[in-house]
């Protein structure tokens, strides 16, 4: 584990609040040794009086004065715990939203790839515990370390003066403990480690189940998923009860340790006091002291053990951090400067890093050329090409060489969000936010009036189901949009790729989930959404392309043939033929 390394991490949101944490160190110092030191000070002195005097000659202003100077500090160390919770609630509650934010933002930063590689639930159990380790490792810190510590050396000061023999034998028997702890510590960090991702893994498979709730119901597959997650969770518990147990035994040994220096204790003070080395007053000091450095050390190693899970969960984070992001931006880009959308692919190559194709060669010292404004269609059998190219194009991927151009500008020298901007893109299938309709219409633009929204609602043939919801443009569409159609999710993105209104558009079969009837519409809406855009169509159903400008046909990353749809079939033996010769019901096979 990377201590170091993790701490990088949190110091930032830390140090943010300075003066804060200063004032919760100090506040709760002052406290701490007034209310753990002094206090039993003053019942030392009192105890004295009163046992080694004849009550009818003791001055009862040197009673009172100690019971009064003690209700005084009573109310002072409050006062400063008080100003201690306060300063450190507001600390911590910053810190831990400044890490939540930070771990979303740098997680967002990593490719598509990434987010395909990882549950999702996974994902949001290692932010969650990110970012609540703080928490636990804030207060270990203050409470343990520091008030402990404090308390540890004014209690060591006052044994050193008052019981030599007893402050050596503390500091043998404390070293020893601390020898303990961290063997134990050692040995357990592992099986934290096992046991948070145990975690993890049980939460992503939960996540993964519960979003597939309509697959596992229409596959019958409810008792075979409960099964499965029972193999899950029973991994789980596994790991979590060998931590656990684990745990107990570090209880026993070191309760068994404080055990023997109490009767250590014991035995020294008594021995002391036969002997009259020590007053009855220093004696009932001195065992006041030892409960409460038996009750600091408990906790200490118990804090320990709670210290490094909370560390231990932060790694889980902490190295997705460090993980390396398969796409980034240039130190520094250049300023965007696409406008009409001309793109020209040059020379690229490009290999799968990753999946049943890893090191597959896909594309080879390709070229392509799409004037501004041309409409295009690409069509191919799967795993031909046409989808991995339009991921080149929005840089969900990088080529390995080569360029990519668009408008004579290299996209992997701009950032990624001034590329994505200058692409409206609908997907087959499109994924919603669970938010209104209205804000997943305007989701390209961000200002959008509702004029426009309705507009482009209008112009996608989306307006007419979305009026006729109880509650129109603000009803939630549910989780990635569940609460919807195919149909009507795909025109409530094509609407919202309309609102974008960007030079490039990227169709990926985007009509597929739609009626006929809704199709010629979205056809036509279409026609006048392409007019002076460059626009790139993949297209398994091979009507819905016949009115591009260019067809271009991929066949295992090269291109087979391109011409209009009249020119492509007229070609004897072309592929482009075959496919629309041998076309069923409108989809290629």
């Amino acid at each position: 584990m990377q201590i170091k390394k993790i701490f990088a991490y949190y110091w930032p949101h830390i140090k943010k609040y300075k003066w804060v944490n200063i004032l919760t160190f100090g506040s709760y110092g002052v406290a701490v040794i007034m209310s753990e030191i002094f206090t039993p000070l003053l019942y030392k002195k009192l105890v004295d009086i009163m046992s080694s005097t004849n009550i009818s000659i003791i001055n009862p202003w040197d009673v009172m004065s100690i019971v009064l100077f003690w209700g005084l500090m009573l109310i002072i160390y409050n006062i400063f715990y008080r100003i201690g919770d306060f300063a450190i609630v507001y600390a911590q509650s910053k810190a831990i939203k400044g890490t939540m934010d930070e771990a979303y933002k740098r997680v967002q930063h990593h490719s598509v790839k990434f987010f395909n590689n990882n549950f999702a639930g996974s994902l949001v159990a290692k932010v969650r515990r990110f970012s609540s380790s703080i928490e636990t490792i804030y207060d270990v810190m203050v409470f343990q370390l520091w008030m402990n510590s404090l308390i540890l050396m004014g209690m060591f000061s006052i044994f050193l003066y008052l019981a030599p023999l007893l402050a050596l034998a503390f500091v043998i028997w404390f070293a020893s403990y601390i020898a303990i702890t961290v063997w134990f510590i050692k040995r357990k960090r592992q099986l934290d480690l096992d046991n948070a991702s145990a975690q993890s893994n049980t939460t992503g498979k939960l996540a993964d189940s519960l979003t597939n709730t309509f697959n596992i119901k229409m596959f019958a597959k409810t008792w075979s998923e409960i099964k499965s997650f029972k193999s899950v969770t029973s991994e789980e518990e596994q790991k979590r009860y060998r931590a656990w147990k684990f745990q107990m035994w570090q209880n026993l040994v070191t309760s068994m340790f404080v055990a023997i220096f109490e009767f250590i204790s014991v035995f020294i003070s008594v021995s002391m006091w036969l002997k009259g080395e020590l007053s009855v007053g220093t004696l009932v000091l001195i065992q006041t002291f030892m409960f409460t450095l038996f009750r600091i050390v408990f906790n200490m190693g118990q804090s320990a053990t709670k210290f490094i899970k909370a560390l231990t969960d932060a790694q889980e984070m902490v190295d997705i951090f460090e993980s390396p992001i398969d796409v980034q931006d240039v130190e520094r880009p250049e300023e965007c400067k696409i406008k009409d959308g001309a793109i020209e692919v040059k020379n690229i190559n490009f290999s799968y890093h990753s999946g049943e194709h890893e090191g597959e060669e896909l594309f080879k010292d390709f070229s392509l050329s799409i004037k501004s404004g041309e409409r295009v269609g690409l069509v191919g059998h799967s795993g031909s090409g046409k989808t991995t190219l339009t991921k080149l194009l929005l840089r969900f991927m990088d080529v390995d060489s080569g360029e990519i151009l668009i408008d004579g500008q290299d996209i992997a020298k701009i950032k990624q969000d001034d590329l994505r901007r200058n692409i409206s893109y609908v997907p087959q299938d499109p994924i919603l936010f669970h938010r209104s309709l209205r804000e997943n219409i305007a989701y390209g633009k961000g200002d959008a009036t509702e004029e426009e929204i309705v507009e482009a609602a209008k112009a996608a043939n989306a307006h007419e189901f979305i009026s006729s919801l109880p509650e129109g443009y603000d009803t939630l569409v549910g989780e990635r949009g569940v609460k919807l159609s195919g149909g009507e999710r795909q025109r409530v993105a094509i609407a919202r790729a309309m609102l974008k209104d960007a030079p490039i558009l990227i169709l990926d079969e985007a009509t597929s989930a739609l009626d006929s009837i809704s199709e010629r519409k979205i056809q036509q809406a279409f026609e006048r959404l392409m007019q002076g855009r460059t626009t790139i169509a993949i297209a398994h159903r091979l009507s819905t392309i016949q009115k591009m400008d260019r067809i271009i046909v991929f066949d295992n990353g090269e291109i087979a043939e391109q011409g209009t749809h009249q020119e492509l079939i007229k070609k004897k033996g072309g592929v482009y033929a075959e496919l629309w010769a041998e076309q069923g019901s409108g989809f290629i096979e």
